[in-house]
């Protein structure tokens, strides 16, 4: 099985306001040799967090063939929903939260796992704008398609 690095940033200028993802996909074949891809779009009246779960959708959207995979990012949202938990009770409680209020983002967090179960993830949260290079690289990605023209409509379809 492929192991595969996957780099993700979100971004949003307001919240909502206009926003975009920045993920990059790494590779070192047998050879030695390094395989990089960078995603990245922009979105209108959206959210940091969607951004921020979009990223690593897209990235593991491209993977065509199980693989295991290490996601890094700077969203302790999307992190500690895994490291502590909080996606096991969403499930257990019909994706309610503590107060029994929905899940924000539900459509984006269904992905994420149907995306999940054809791969081995885990997740490992470094520290945003603290000049890791790929996490920099998502950022710049991230930030200039939230600036950029002909924004898409956050209306997520799944592309399965």
């Amino acid at each position: 099985m492929k192991q595969v690095k996957l780099y993700t940033d979100g971004a949003c200028r307001g919240n909502p306001g206009n926003g975009g993802y920045g993920s990059i996909l790494e590779y070192t074949d047998a050879g030695g040799n390094l395989h990089q891809k960078e995603l990245s779009a922009g979105y209108r009246q959206t959210t940091n967090n969607r951004m921020e779960l979009l990223a690593v959708i897209k990235g593991l959207q491209e993977l065509k063939k199980p693989c295991q995979v290490t996601v890094f990012s700077d969203s302790k949202y999307i992190v500690d929903a895994f490291a502590q938990g909080w996606v096991d009770s969403w499930l257990k409680n019909n994706w309610k939260r503590g107060k029994k209020e929905p899940v924000k983002n539900q459509d984006l967090w269904q992905e994420l796992l149907t995306l999940m179960e054809k791969h081995q993830v885990e997740y490992e949260w470094v520290r945003g704008h603290n000049g890791h290079p790929q996490n920099e690289r998502c950022d710049l990605l991230a930030t200039t398609a939230a600036d950029g023209q002909n924004l898409l409509e956050d209306i997520f379809q799944p592309e399965s």
